[in-house]
């Protein structure tokens, strides 16, 4: 039977502890965090039945993954860049809008977002190129040219509908460049216009856009609206500029007193900080939130902070603590993997997850200004949990290579 089992949950076994432990705490923290969906619907079982069964469709998406041996994964590079291309461009010109953001495609009956089958693609071509592209003294200089034309115009789309997510891939997508030896003379030029461009950015959308409060921001994201169209090219790069304004306004300013303190207007941030200041040591207990009732997106983007309500310091660390672990094994897999390619895919993933929870969390308490970036494996989420899923699937996938390599070397060295 344990056999069985064994022959199934293949892979690393820490890595499937963190996965556990992570799935466990999304669908009790979903299912408490979800009461407002259920005091709409008047449906109290329906929510956490569909992320639970999502939850259990993912494991199985983890599960097919991992048996799909490293060298397919380069095989499926070209396509499923291809099919990231059409569904950027098809989100970008018609995709399904909810509020001022376009970022779904409607298929089947299915909503799903392009960007999160994109993330995965680039890393997976970042990894190829990196690993072909290597030379004894570190990755040739012409890769730095090959995976900028591969992120750039994937970056650049995402980045008009989703901001945050476009800057996160490309902090991931430049660490597996430094991880892969690219000569730092080229980060350094790299790192030198990025600002400068951050620079005139931040300056066009203070200039462009308008303040808006966080009830005009969860309308907008709540209800779906007609959008009209745009005029030109710079209205549709810029027509997200109200919201990154008033995201920037808000974590900029200073504090100011409970009584000053407008919670109608700042309601997200507001009552993220009353449930983590409320949550003490040990917290209120699973279930015990007060806060998910006020705070919109408690199970999406501020799922964080119904966890150390809930859970207290010790819950918010333990979550903190795995994501480490995750990132941890990662580099372990691909210190023991044979070829550059698996090492440098199973590094990629890694920090792409790892990296989002952290965008998510340092959110949730107050670190980061606001964006929308829902907590891997974690957060209430239909493709989005699947994928990531796909992701852990591949993580495991390269620590099997790994655990091979390890074991010839082992049976080497008794011989």
């Amino acid at each position: 039977m344990n056999k069985r089992i064994g022959n199934i949950f293949k892979g690393d076994k820490v890595i499937w502890m963190v996965f556990f432990f992570l799935c466990m705490i999304s669908i009790v923290e979903v299912f408490s965090a979800s009461s407002g969906l259920t005091y709409k619907t008047h449906n109290y079982i329906g929510p956490i039945i569909y992320h639970a069964s999502t939850i259990i469709f993912g494991v199985i998406v983890a599960v097919i993954t991992l048996n799909i041996p490293c060298r397919y994964f380069k095989l499926m590079t070209p396509f499923l860049l291809l099919i990231s291309a059409v569904t950027l461009l098809w989100v970008l010109l018609a995709g399904t809008k909810v509020g001022d953001a376009g970022r779904w495609i409607s298929l089947f009956g299915l909503t799903f977002q392009p960007s999160e089958i994109a993330k995965g693609s680039i890393v997976l071509a970042v990894a190829q190129i990196l690993s072909a592209m290597q030379r004894e003294d570190g990755a040739d200089k012409n890769a730095f040219k090959w995976v900028l034309w591969v992120t750039i115009p994937a970056c650049f789309t995402i980045g008009l509908e989703n901001l945050s997510t476009a800057a996160m891939l490309f902090a991931v997508v430049f660490l597996m460049m430094f991880i892969g030896q690219v000569p730092l003379r080229q980060l350094g030029k790299l790192v030198a216009i990025i600002a400068a461009l951050v620079i005139f950015a931040l300056s066009m959308v203070m200039l462009v856009g308008h303040d808006i409060s966080d009830e005009e921001q969860q309308l907008a994201k709540t209800e779906q609206v007609e959008q009209p169209k745009k005029k030109n090219f710079v209205e549709k790069m810029f027509h997200r500029a109200d919201t990154w304004k008033s995201r920037l306004l808000k974590f900029g300013k200073d504090d100011v007193t409970p009584l000053e303190y407008d919670l109608d207007k700042d309601a997200q941030v507001a009552h993220a900080n009353i449930a983590i200041v409320s949550s003490g040591v040990i917290g209120k207990g699973p279930g015990k939130s007060t806060e998910r009732d006020f705070l919109s997106q408690a199970f999406s983007d501020f799922i964080y902070a119904i966890v150390i309500e809930e859970l207290g310091i010790i819950g918010a660390f333990a979550v903190m603590f795995l994501y480490i672990i995750l990132l941890y094994r990662c580099a372990r897999i691909a210190s023991r993997c044979e070829n550059n390619f698996p090492a440098f895919l199973a590094m990629g993933l890694g920090l792409l997850l790892v990296i989002q929870a952290m965008f998510n969390m340092m959110v949730a308490v107050g670190l980061a200004p606001v964006t929308g970036q829902p907590l891997p494996l974690i957060s209430k989420g239909g493709t989005s949990t699947i994928i990531n899923c796909a992701y852990v699937g591949a993580i495991l996938s390269v620590s099997r290579s790994a655990k091979m390599k390890a074991e010839k070397e082992k049976e080497s060295k008794i011989a």
